[in-house]
C-alpha cells in the first residue's frame, strides 16, 4: 500500500508527523506499507505552523497513492499559511479530489477535514474535524459525528490534533491488522 502524507506551508506539525511516525513504524515492523511525506510541488523544504522545517520525500502523485493523509493547521484563525490558505488557493483540494477519483482512500487530521470538504468529499457523509471548525463542517453538508475517528470507508476523519495518532493506529489495524 502506497501512503502519502501531504504537507504544505503552515501545516500543523503533529497532524502530519504523528501519523507519519505510526505508519512508518508499522512499515518497519513488517507491514506492506510505503510511506512518504510529500508536497504538491516537490518543494525541498516546508515549514509547519510552529516553525518546524521538514524535508519531504517527494511530490504527490494522485494516481499512485492508495491512502492520502491530509493534516490541518491554520484553519480556525484563517492564517495566511495553512489549511485555510490552501483551500482558498484550490490546488490542494483539487489534488485531494484527483487522488480520491483515482481510488485513494483519504484520511484527514483535525482541520484537514476542511480541505477534504473543499475537495467535495464530505457532503452527506459522516465526518469530524477540530471542534473550532465543526459548525463549518456541518454547514457544508457533512453529517458531524462526535468521535475521535470517523471511518466512512474511503474517507476517514479525525477530530483534533492529537487524534491523528488514533487515526493512524486505526488505519494500521484496518489495513494490516492489530498485531
Amino acid at each position: 500500500m502506497r501512503i502519502a502524507v501531504v504537507v504544505f506551508e503552515g501545516f500543523d506539525e503533529l497532524d502530519a508527523i504523528g501519523p507519519l511516525e505510526v505508519l512508518r513504524n508499522a512499515a518497519a515492523g513488517g507491514a506492506d506499507l510505503e510511506v512518504a511525506l510529500v508536497t504538491l510541488d516537490g518543494a525541498a523544504e516546508v515549514t509547519g505552523s510552529h516553525g518546524l522545517a521538514v524535508r519531504p520525500d517527494g511530490r504527490l502523485d494522485p494516481d499512485r497513492t492508495d491512502l492520502l493523509v491530509v493534516p490541518g493547521g491554520g484553519w480556525n484563525d484563517r492564517a495566511p499559511r495553512g489549511a485555510w490558505a490552501e483551500a482558498e488557493r484550490g490546488e490542494l483540494p483539487a489534488a485531494i479530489a484527483a487522488a480520491h477519483r483515482a481510488g485513494a482512500q483519504v484520511a484527514t487530521v483535525c482541520t484537514g477535514a476542511m480541505l477534504a470538504t473543499a475537495a467535495g468529499l464530505t457532503r452527506g457523509r459522516p465526518a469530524i474535524t477540530h471542534h473550532g471548525a465543526v459548525e463549518e463542517l456541518r454547514a457544508s453538508g457533512a453529517q458531524v459525528v462526535q468521535a475521535r475517528v470517523v471511518d466512512d470507508g474511503d474517507l476517514v476523519t479525525a477530530g483534533g490534533v492529537t487524534s491523528g495518532i488514533d487515526l493512524a493506529l486505526w488505519l494500521v489495524e484496518r489495513h494490516v491488522g492489530a498485531a
